[in-house]
């Protein structure tokens, strides 16, 4: 796996808190940076890294920036759980960072869509220090790992009703998932969309990460 470059945007003020924005499949860095612009958040420092490129099982092994393969979309067993393991240590390192950089791990949250909520999660929630909180959009936990949360952090959820992608009763078992280990820490949010992001949750996620950053 080699390493993904990572864009990074710097707010005006001082940062004393981070965003890690994890994209989903075949996309890239920028994927996300119209949502981060819109949190109104004047202290934070926003951090996007590109997954590597490799070759996708179910796209006809073709190439594209990925977080792991995926063999089909069962969502039980198509996952390559050992691209996961490494994509997670990645994302751990790029929080130690953060941390070696004087950010406060409570001021430090996880954002991912789709393939990259995945890997939020994992990460998010078995990282060995207590961060800010998780943003896991239209996202899901895969069935074949065991969730055993080191962490009891806030996390927002939201998914599109219409979802054709990652159908949205993978999602609604995800939020039961997450709801039986961290009960009201889970915000639990659903939206008239398909596989993408909508105004009104980009508003769900400005007031959600400004009550957890305090900005």
């Amino acid at each position: 796996m080699d390493s993904p470059t990572c864009i990074i945007h710097l707010p005006e003020q001082t940062p004393d808190a981070a965003i890690i924005w994890l994209h989903g499949l075949g996309a890239d860095a920028h994927d996300l940076e119209p949502i981060s612009a819109q949190l109104g958040l004047t202290t934070t420092r926003h951090l996007f890294p590109n997954a590597p490129r490799r070759p996708i099982t179910i796209n006809a092994g073709n190439e594209m920036r990925a977080w792991f393969d995926l063999t089909s979309l069962d969502f039980s067993a198509g996952e390559n759980t050992e691209h996961i393991e490494e994509s997670v240590i990645k994302i751990g390192r790029l929080i130690d960072t953060q941390i070696d950089q004087g950010v406060l791990p409570e001021r430090i949250i996880l954002a991912g869509f789709s393939q990259g909520g995945v890997i939020a999660l994992l990460t998010g929630l078995g990282y060995d220090k207590t961060l800010g909180g998780i943003m896991a959009l239209s996202t899901y936990l895969p069935e074949q790992i065991r969730l055993d949360a080191r962490q009891y952090i806030p996390v927002i959820q939201c998914h599109g009703l219409d979802d054709p992608v990652i159908p949205y009763e993978i999602g609604l078992a995800t939020s039961r998932r997450l709801a039986a280990e961290l009960g009201e820490r889970l915000e639990w949010r659903t939206y008239p969309m398909e596989h993408g992001v909508s105004d009104l949750e980009i508003r769900d996620l400005a007031r959600w990460t400004q009550q957890r950053l305090g900005q």
